[in-house]
This record gives structure tokens, C-alpha cells and sequence, in this order.
């Protein structure tokens, strides 16, 4: 019985400790579009919104509500050229934009149309 209960705890301990921290995807998203777009790299209206890609990769909690967040977004144009874009920032649940956004541009495909 002791086991069954150290095997249960173990289990759960790891899922009840993951610090996912606020759903603050739009903060570093709207940072990048306009870096992007700065950069040269490709106007914001040339995006296609709806095929975004967002993926949480890493959020950690800090101290006093504090979560360093790292997000992987995938964009598209309205030709089919993708650009991959990794972000980190600082994000609490009363406020996405704690800090800046560090944005590091990590692939760019063009399309062959």
C-alpha cells in the first residue's frame, strides 16, 4: 500500500508542479510582427493572421507572480513564405508586457510559387 501511494505521489507532484503562468501569447506576437516589419522583413499586412502557429515553449515562475515565458511562432505571408520566430519576456497574470521582448528570427522559408 506504502508503494502504491509513493508511486501516485510521484506522478502527480510533477504535473501539479508546472508553472504554465498566464496565456500572455499576444504581447511577444504583436512585438514580432512589428519587428518583422521594422527589420524589413516582411510588412504586417502581408501576414496571414489566421495561419499563425503559436507553441508555449518554456514558462517559468519567478518570484512575487513573475514568469519568464519563451514562445515559438511560426507566421505566414499571403504567398506562402513562413518565418519562425523564438521570443522571451516577463509576463504576470495582471500584465502580459512586464518587460521587453527579446525576439530572435530563427528560419525564413520562401515559397516557390
Amino acid at each position: 500500500m506504502k508503494k502504491l501511494l509513493l508511486v501516485i505521489l510521484l506522478a502527480v507532484l510533477p504535473i501539479l508542479s508546472f508553472a504554465k503562468g498566464p496565456d500572455c501569447d499576444s504581447w511577444p506576437m504583436n512585438m514580432s510582427e512589428g519587428w518583422l516589419q521594422n527589420a524589413g522583413i516582411v510588412d504586417i499586412i502581408n501576414l496571414d493572421e489566421s495561419k499563425t502557429k503559436i507553441t508555449l515553449l518554456a514558462s517559468e515562475k519567478k518570484a512575487k507572480g513573475l514568469y519568464t515565458q519563451i514562445y515559438h511562432f511560426t507566421f505566414y505571408d499571403k504567398i506562402g513564405n513562413s518565418y519562425e520566430i523564438i521570443t522571451n519576456n516577463d509576463a504576470s497574470y495582471q500584465e502580459c508586457s512586464m518587460t521587453g521582448v527579446d525576439i530572435y528570427l530563427i528560419s525564413k522559408s520562401v515559397s516557390n510559387k
